[in-house]
C-alpha cells in the first residue's frame, strides 16, 4: 500500500515537472522565435495578467524591432510601465521621459512626463542620505507643472514637491545641528544661517535661530582673544534679533543669558587686548595661540568662564 502511494506521488511530481517544463519551453521558444507579431500579442497578455517579468522579457526583444513603426508608441508605453510595475524606477523614468520626448503630441505624453518625475520621487532616499534624486525630482515635477499647468495632476505634483522640500529642510536642519554637536561652531553658524535663508518658513525656524546664537557664542568663546570681541558682539546681535522676533519663546531666558555672557566676554577680550598693547610678554603669549582654541572632550560644548 505504501509503495503504491509513493508511486502515485512520484507520477504526480513527474507530471508537474513536465507541465512546468513545457510552459517554460513554450515561453522561451516564443522569445527566441521570429514571430514578432505573436511576441507583441503575448507580451500584452502577460502585462494584463500582471506577469511583468515575462512581459518585460518579450518587450525587450521587441523595442528595437518596432522602433519607428506605427506600433512603437503602444509598445514603448507598455515597456515603460512594465519597468515601473517591477519597481525598476531608474529604467522606468528613462523610458517614460523617452516616450514623452518622442511622442510629445500623444495623449499619453502628459502621463509619461508625470511618471518620469514620479519615479525620481520614489527613488528619493531618507533625508540623511545624498539628495541628488530629491533635487532631480523637484526639477522634473516643476517642469511637468510648467508644461501642463492645466493638468489634473498639478495639485499632486505640487504636494510631492512640498514633501521633497520638507525632506531637504530636515536635512539642512540636521546637518547644522551636527556641526554644533561635533563642536565645529563656525560651520554650525554658517549652516544655520544658510538653512534659514533657504527655508525662511521652516518649522525649525525658532530653534535654529536660537542655536545660531549658541553656536556663535561658543565660536567666540573658543577663539583667540583678538577675535573674541567681534564674535561675541555678533552673538549679541543674533540674540537681540531673536528676542525681537520671538518675544515669548521658550528659549527666551537662555537667549538673555547668552547676551549677558557675550557682553561680559566682549568686555574681557577688549581689556586683555588693551593690556597686550603695553605688555610684550602677554602679546607674545596671545600671538602663539591657535586661531580657535581646542578643549578636551570632557569640556566640549561647555562655554568658558569669563573672568570678572
Amino acid at each position: 500500500m505504501f509503495k503504491k502511494q509513493l508511486t502515485l506521488l512520484a507520477s504526480v511530481l513527474a507530471l508537474l515537472i513536465i507541465t512546468l517544463g513545457s510552459c517554460k519551453s513554450k515561453y522561451e521558444k516564443l522569445k527566441a522565435s521570429n514571430d514578432y507579431a505573436k511576441k507583441y500579442q503575448e507580451a500584452i497578455k502577460y502585462y494584463n495578467k500582471q506577469d511583468y517579468n515575462k512581459a518585460l522579457g518579450l518587450f525587450e526583444v521587441l523595442v528595437e524591432r518596432y522602433r519607428g513603426r506605427a506600433e512603437a508608441e503602444d509598445l514603448f508605453y507598455y515597456y515603460a510601465f512594465t519597468n515601473y510595475k517591477l519597481k525598476d524606477y531608474t529604467a522606468a523614468r528613462y523610458h517614460f521621459k523617452t516616450f514623452a520626448d518622442t511622442y510629445p503630441s500623444s495623449t499619453r505624453a502628459e502621463e509619461c512626463r508625470f511618471f518620469s518625475a514620479y519615479c525620481y520621487y520614489l527613488d528619493s532616499p531618507i533625508y540623511s542620505l545624498d539628495q541628488d534624486n530629491t533635487l532631480k525630482a523637484i526639477e522634473s515635477l516643476q517642469l511637468f507643472i510648467n508644461l501642463y499647468p492645466k493638468s489634473d495632476r498639478v495639485t499632486e505634483a505640487s504636494k510631492l514637491i512640498q514633501n521633497l522640500r520638507d525632506k531637504l529642510e530636515t536635512k539642512a536642519y540636521a546637518n547644522a545641528k551636527l556641526y554644533l554637536t561635533i563642536s565645529d561652531y563656525q560651520s554650525a553658524v554658517i549652516a544655520f544661517n544658510n538653512a534659514l535663508r533657504d527655508y525662511p518658513d521652516t518649522k525649525y525656524g525658532e530653534e535654529m535661530e536660537f542655536l545660531t546664537i549658541k553656536a556663535q557664542y561658543l565660536y567666540a568663546s573658543h577663539s583667540r582673544e583678538e577675535k573674541q570681541e567681534e564674535r561675541y558682539n555678533l552673538a549679541v546681535v543674533y540674540a537681540n534679533q531673536f528676542n525681537e522676533k520671538f518675544p515669548s519663546s521658550k528659549y527666551g531666558n537662555e537667549a538673555k543669558g547668552l547676551i549677558k555672557d557675550s557682553e561680559r566676554g566682549a568686555q574681557y577680550a577688549k581689556r586683555i587686548m588693551a593690556e597686550a598693547m603695553n605688555n610684550y610678554k602677554l602679546a607674545e603669549k596671545l600671538a602663539k595661540k591657535d586661531s580657535v582654541k581646542t578643549l578636551p572632550p570632557s569640556e566640549k560644548n561647555q562655554p568658558q568662564k569669563i573672568p570678572y
